[in-house]
């Protein structure tokens, strides 16, 4: 029975299996199993959780002979769906990487129309895209990964960078007949035959703020900037949920020498190159004399740097802040720290 199901559903027995067991445990066990799973692994377990309404019978019936032990632990969760995996993510991986992952999934549910710029050369499809209107261009953005959409970004000119992001920050649902006329505009240059399926939610304040944070902080300082002027109101929005390596001066003592466990030292040293003297006060007060004393001299003696190579060193630091902060064992002032209490 199991073999007759994994044929008439795109996923192996294995991943079905393991899905059915998922939906038969509380919350809390389903998290703690999910721990264990590889990155892989684990988003194709949770694309089958997400599409699946109902796992049909024998599947559930094979998974918990398998799993008795702990299906009879409890079998409330009969069906699955987008809330279901939301949840399950972030108590097993946390927030962060439970809604970026979850992001990935859904949109694996339906094909890309511009999947193809995702393995071109930023640059290229930059020049291709530069000539194009500011709404066409953050609509091609939109339809991409933050990552994919920043490094694109970030190798067109400052004037094409503000207008694109001012049409990102507005945008919110394209219907296939839109999407149609851009595959249309764009087809000769793209080299692509793009289909739209179905209406998706595209770009936004929160897609925006993704893709700022994937930038360097040239860019991202130059877009904030010309901004500023034109729209103080979406930068203030736009400030409200970006976290930048100036932000960690929100962090309190014990979260700051939690960061300072796991950053690479030289880059440490790079990035406070170009601090402030409040943040560097606050990393050197939670540092030993010596190391602070070491860091001090090593500040010294790197000497002028060209200031890419200073915000690829703060960038990493931010990355060490986000993973702490996914995996909570630190918690950043101000914005960005999603919508729960806080009680100290």
């Amino acid at each position: 029975m199991a073999e007759h199901a994994s044929t008439t559903l795109p996923y192996s027995t294995n991943t079905l299996k393991a899905a059915a067991l998922l939906l038969n445990l509380e919350m809390e066990h389903a998290a703690e199993v999910l721990r264990y799973l590889d990155e892989s692994n684990l988003e194709q377990v949770m694309l089958a959780v997400t599409e699946l309404k109902a796992i049909p019978k024998e599947i559930r019936h094979t998974a918990l002979q398998e799993a008795f032990v702990l299906a009879s632990k409890g079998s409330s969760q009969t069906t699955g769906g987008l809330e279901f995996t939301r949840q399950l993510l972030a108590k097993s991986i946390g927030p962060r990487r439970g809604a970026d992952m979850l992001d990935r999934i859904t949109a694996s549910q339906a094909l890309s129309s511009f999947e193809i710029l995702q393995s071109a050369d930023p640059a290229k499809v930059a020049e291709l895209l530069t000539d194009e209107l500011p709404q066409t261009i953050a609509l091609v953005l939109s339809y991409l990964d933050a990552k994919d959409a920043a490094s694109i970004l970030a190798n067109m000119p400052p004037n094409v960078q503000v207008a694109v992001t001012m049409k990102l920050s507005t945008m919110d649902r394209v219907s296939p007949t839109v999407v149609k006329m851009v595959e249309q505009s764009l087809k000769n240059k793209l080299s692509a035959v793009i289909s739209a399926v179905g209406f998706r939610a595209t770009g936004g304040v929160d897609f925006l703020v993704k893709v700022l944070n994937q930038v360097d902080r040239g860019t991202q300082k130059t877009i904030l900037d010309t901004l500023s002027g034109e729209n103080p109101f979406l930068v203030d929005e736009i400030k409200e949920n970006l976290f930048t390596f100036d932000d960690l001066i929100k962090l309190d003592d014990r979260a700051m020498q939690r960061v300072l466990r796991d950053v690479n030292k030289n880059d440490l040293a790079l990035a406070l190159k170009g601090a402030s003297q409040d943040l560097r006060n606050l990393i050197f007060r939670n540092m030993s004399e010596r190391a602070r004393e070491n860091l001090q001299e090593e500040i010294e003696i790197i000497g002028p740097q060209l200031a890419k190579n200073v915000y690829a060193a703060q960038r990493a630091i931010v990355d060490v802040v986000r993973t702490l902060e996914d995996q909570e064992e630190i918690l950043i002032g101000g914005g960005g720290g999603g919508d729960e209490e806080i009680i100290v």
